[in-house]
């Protein structure tokens, strides 16, 4: 992917592949309460748990009641917040769940904490994964699973009998469940259900959170953790090691922001038109794409699978369209397996994604490479 990135910045190619929000805009409620709390002198270390007005604010958007003092920990965005949950779950040997196709760093974390992933594949076109597969993937070994919600890269959202099936496993295994719910502000379909709304997980789970997607401020890395107290414990002693708290000034700016502005606790955009209009112009050129549930991506087929792989693709994409996707194969652990799909990312301006049309309407099919 590296390769492809430099590519593509090479021939300014429109960027379809990374989550970096076009969309919606940084509100300039946020901007504005940054510069105030850095010209106010907010520069210093915060608490090593975060700006407690942003813990109990954050504490308040979420679906269940959450303890800003002993269940909340501001991170260096979800990243942070991610290894830190692995990190003070995991100990060499022990396995972690994981759904395929994935996040990469979700493999990357576990393997840096000397964890073994065990994968659970689930298959298009619904994403959803065989019940048998995953009961077979838990044993005595497994000490986490790890599940996005809105899914990346595919956006299924797991309903209730997903969570339910879930539960009852990390209950069985004494299993944690770490659930990564960045995109849980970007629904289509049917409700965002939250790992915290389940009953038996909600002191067996970490919920991952982040305002960089929801807010359009991803350079401000700031994340957060939601955990069982005990959990939370464990877990602020990996903190203070990484990092030693998130940058001061900007958990200010949210904080203050929030107070004077309810709205900004929620997304501006809900980024519905933005999914319909790539829906529409990736199928019209030949790929297969259905809606996805949630999130920012689409994970579409691609036109001719048995004469093309997804990587062939996305490089034919930069070089004669000017349009960077994500290989279906970075999201496997085995590549081959997503060989047939790309990922697009389609939290962008509607001015943006109009121009990705025009070049994707003249993007032919010249003989392949040789």
């Amino acid at each position: 992917m590296f390769q492809l990135l430099e590519e593509a910045s090479r021939s300014n190619a429109i960027d379809l592949a990374l989550g970096i929000p076009g969309a919606p805009v940084t509100s300039p409620a946020l901007i504005d309460a940054a510069g105030q709390a850095l010209r106010g002198g907010r520069n210093q270390y915060e608490v090593l748990a975060g700006n407690p007005e942003l813990r109990r604010w954050i504490a308040d958007t979420l679906p269940a009641p959450t303890d800003p003092e002993s269940e909340l920990t501001i991170t260096v965005g979800a990243t942070e917040a991610l290894g830190v949950a692995v990190l003070s779950l995991i100990d060499p040997g022990d396995e972690v769940v994981i759904f395929e196709p994935y996040y990469e760093n979700f493999v990357n974390t576990v393997v840096l904490a000397g964890g073994v992933p065990r994968f659970v594949r689930t298959h298009p076109p619904t994403w959803r994964y065989d019940p048998a597969q995953l009961r077979s993937a838990f044993n005595p070994a497994t000490r986490a699973i790890i599940v996005s919600t809105p899914n990346n890269p595919t956006g299924h959202m797991l309903g209730a009998t997903e969570w339910a099936e879930i539960a009852e496993l990390c209950e069985r295994w004494n299993v944690v469940a770490v659930s990564d719910e960045i995109y849980g502000g970007y629904t289509f379909t049917e409700r965002h259900i939250s790992v915290v709304e389940v009953p038996a997980l909600r002191e067996r789970s970490m919920l991952v959170g982040s305002l960089s997607k929801s807010h359009a401020v991803s350079g401000w890395r700031l994340g957060y953790l939601r955990a069982a107290a005990h959990l939370t414990a464990a877990a602020r002693q990996v903190h203070a090691t990484l990092c030693g708290g998130a940058a001061a000034p900007l958990q200010a700016a949210v904080a203050a922001a929030a107070a004077l502005d309810p709205a900004v606790a929620g997304p501006t955009d809900d980024l519905r038109a933005q999914r319909d209009r790539v829906l529409s112009l990736f199928n019209a050129a030949g790929f297969r794409c259905l809606a996805p549930d949630g999130g920012c991506y689409v994970m579409a087929g691609i036109p001719d699978p048995a004469d093309e792989d997804s990587d062939s693709l996305a490089r034919r994409l930069v070089r004669q369209a000017g349009i960077l996707v994500a290989p279906g194969s970075l999201f496997y652990a085995d590549t081959a397996a997503g060989s047939h799909h790309v990922r697009v990312a389609f939290n962008r301006t509607m001015g943006f994604l109009d121009e990705a049309g025009k070049r994707l309407a003249a993007f032919h099919d010249p003989p392949r490479d040789p």
